[in-house]
């Protein structure tokens, strides 16, 4: 695969006005260069233990750390699919639990034993694994597409666990996607409410001012959709063409195309170069890096700390 166009050095910024509030960010873990994956650590077998449905009469039944959690979440966490999508499963009759087919999301285990999804035995939750993949652009951040488009498993080794996409970007944006096997991590880097950062650089065309790109740290209002605040920077400009970093928190869908947009400029370029600490460094298109363990185990406590 060819090397695809750098974008520009970064030049000094200019300061926009700070948000309020802490901001604080984990400290970024060094990521350049693939480190050895380690396997996934065993667990002891268990008794199967006999699944428990809240009765509609009884109050919520809440889930303990540790102890009973609803199928979809444990399913979830350990890579099968989405818990929306595992509800959708459950109901087309497509999980059973020792032979048995279950009929709700609700239902509260202690482990996978005994779970099956269309008839296949499901293994115990793996140890978690977070995975920086560089992004082409012209493919699709889907698992698989009818019409033969490329996805971006089509770049990912065969021999890895089944990997979900933290978020998505679009079919010709291009840059950081970061992948997990835990569906747990995956929701919880994704919601607005966590507040982690995401950076992109855009090649725009059209005439905008840095005073312009500073009324965005307040936020702004598209066709009836609010997007909230934005740090955006003027890094470049040759004539009308200009090159744009820009750092949001909410990731909605096209955000960073609609709001420049909105501030007549046509986008023809866009990546994504950082997520939360995890940026792209000199990795080249196609290229996927696991996050070494310590890095990760650090990354997943300060997340811990930063959602109580």
């Amino acid at each position: 695969m060819g090397s695809a166009m750098k974008p520009p050095s970064r030049p000094p910024r200019k300061s926009a006005t700070a948000p309020t509030g802490d901001t604080r960010r984990p400290a970024r873990p060094a990521v350049k260069g693939a480190a050895k994956a380690r396997p996934p650590v065993p667990t002891a077998a268990k008794s199967p233990a006999k699944p428990r449905t809240p009765s509609k009469a009884s109050a919520p039944v809440r889930e303990k750390e540790g102890g009973e959690q609803r199928i979809a979440k444990l399913l979830a966490r350990a890579g099968i699919a989405s818990r929306r999508e595992i509800e959708r499963m459950i109901a087309e009759g497509r999980i059973a639990l020792n032979g048995e087919v279950l009929t709700t999301p609700a239902t509260l285990l202690t482990s996978l034993q005994g779970i099956t999804v269309d008839g296949a035995p499901v293994s115990e939750t793996e140890e978690t694994r977070l995975f920086l993949f560089h992004k082409p652009s012209g493919c699709l951040t889907a698992e698989r597409d009818f019409s033969g488009r490329k996805t971006i498993y089509d770049f990912l080794p065969k021999d890895l666990p089944r990997l979900m996409p933290v978020g998505r970007l679009d079919m010709t944006t291009e840059g950081l996607l970061l992948l997990t096997n835990d569906g747990g991590l995956k929701r919880t880097l994704e919601l607005p409410s966590t507040g982690i950062e995401r950076t992109y650089r855009a090649r725009a065309f059209g005439a905008v001012t840095q005073t312009q790109l500073e009324s965005l740290i307040e936020g702004v209002e598209i066709d009836g959709m609010r997007y909230g605040r934005i740090d955006a920077n003027l890094e470049r400009s040759t004539g009308h063409n200009k090159w744009i970093e820009l750092t949001l928190t909410e990731g909605k869908n096209r955000e960073v195309r609609r709001v420049l947009e909105h501030l007549g400029l046509t986008v023809s370029r866009l990546i994504r170069t950082r997520y939360g600490p995890f940026d792209l460094s000199d990795s080249a298109p196609g290229a996927l890096i696991e996050i070494r363990r310590g890095d990760l185990d650090r990354f997943l406590g300060a997340l811990k700390k930063l959602r109580k």
